[in-house]
């Protein structure tokens, strides 16, 4: 690589500053090596981060030896330095992960970290740009009106306990398709369920008390079919251009918990417009709950999934009282039914596309006739993602992201990769 980037470190109060002479190191799962590849610049609307408890890693340009880099001395003073990465916007799915390796620190918070550097032009990170469309931009998102549209909306819905949790979640959370419902705009979020059968080691909204400080609080009061169907029905009515409402997000449990509120609250939807789209986010672990979602008006269903292999995703996902077999059962009857199915893919680098893993993926692809697979960096302590996915799954070694993309689309033409949802207009036949 020509003018390789240099390491990036941080100080004990986050600052972070350009290593005076070592390069930069990536992980791939559990393999810590030199720069490869071209990273891009830093994106709009991305950020560099430190990562406390972590030592950098670097490449030391005259031998090439990784250094692992234990005090720094800046402005006359000494530290134990702290590791850098990224976080991406929207858009972007990473490559690499962070040189770094643990000493004293906690697990660090569930954030996407990405391998991030100092190039000849200012940061770069390893990412590709996985889709370029721009009505997720961040600029759009988080502006100065969004109060007073919050403020609207609850006044045209008083009580009603959906735009409570979405108020949180826009306003503090800056959750996009929550925003969306008060910009009345593309993908709304209908957050439903208080409960989860499902223990994931990287959930968002619930963790154990030893485990790292979940990044969202959980609903507390799940809304009644009526109220979630005024929500979504205003949003599919008014919303211009390409529309559509989404059960199911970070803020909640899994919402086949609580199918018949959603089967009603489609039906209430339905009955009244046949506008825009109605999705699901889910794990699929409760076909017949699906199957009355799908008989109620459902037309798309995202599943969520880490692996095609049955021991890596239940390691990951720790499912109460469903199994694997289950979410095969459910995107076999979204099939039949004729829905739109996306695969809500939590990708990790190292691990997602060892050559095993590619292609039990590819078959589930192949089998249910998947429609999108959108990707989506995974959340989570990188070190504990290891410790999960270590002798579990498929094996074989990694092939790199960009070359797993492709052996995607090249599994079924047509398929659409990416990281957002396709509306009713945008879906092939």
């Amino acid at each position: 690589m020509r003018n390789p980037p240099k390491l990036l470190f941080a100080d004990p109060r986050g600052r972070v500053m350009e290593h005076p002479s070592l390069l930069a190191t990536l992980r791939s799962g559990e393999t810590l090596g030199p720069p490869e590849g071209r990273p891009i610049p830093l994106p709009p609307g991305a950020r560099l981060v430190h990562l406390p408890g972590r030592l950098p890693v670097g490449v030391d340009p005259e031998t090439g030896e990784l250094t692992l880099v234990r005090e720094m001395r800046v402005g006359g003073r000494s530290f134990t330095p702290h590791a850098v990465g990224a976080l991406l916007p929207p858009g972007y799915t990473r490559t690499h992960l962070p040189g770094e390796v643990k000493a004293d620190g906690p697990v660090l918070p569930q954030w996407a970290y990405t391998a991030a550097a100092w190039g000849a032009d200012g940061a770069v990170v390893w990412a590709l740009h996985t889709d370029r469309r721009t009505h997720w931009e961040p600029a759009r998102f988080n502006t100065p009106e969004l109060k007073a549209l919050v403020d609207e909306h609850l006044a045209r819905f008083p009580d009603n306990r959906v735009l409570k949790q979405l108020k949180t979640c826009a306003l503090v959370y800056g959750c996009i398709t929550s925003q969306n419902v008060f910009y009345v705009r593309d993908e709304g979020a209908l957050p439903v369920s208080v409960f989860c059968n499902a223990r994931c080691v990287g959930c968002i909204s619930d963790q154990p008390e030893d485990g790292p400080p979940a990044s969202h609080e959980r609903m507390e009061d799940g809304p009644a079919a009526e109220e979630l169907g005024r929500i979504g029905l205003y949003h599919l009515t008014s919303a211009p251009g390409r529309t559509m409402v989404s059960f199911g997000q970070g803020c909640e449990g899994e919402p086949l918990t609580r199918w018949k509120q959603i089967a009603a609250a489609i039906r209430f939807m339905r009955e009244r417009t046949d506008r825009g789209s109605i999705n699901v986010n889910t794990n699929a672990s409760l076909t017949k709950g699906l199957q009355a979602l799908l008989d109620a008006g459902l037309d798309a269903v995202r599943v969520s999934l880490n692996s095609g292999v049955k021991d890596l995703y239940e390691a990951y996902y720790r499912p109460d009282s469903y199994a694997w077999e289950d979410v095969e059962r459910s995107l076999a009857a979204a099939r039949r039914h004729g829905a739109y199915i996306a695969l809500n893919l939590l990708c990790f680098p190292g691990v997602t596309d060892r050559e095993g893993e590619v292609e039990a993926l590819v078959d589930l692809i192949r089998r249910h006739e998947v429609d999108q697979v959108q990707t989506r960096s995974l959340a989570i302590d990188p070190l504990q993602y290891l410790d999960v996915a270590r002798e579990r799954g498929a094996g074989g070694e990694p092939m790199g992201i960009a070359a797993m993309l492709r052996r995607f689309k090249e599994a079924r033409p047509g398929l659409v990769v990416g990281n957002f949802a396709r509306g009713k207009d945008e879906r092939g036949p």
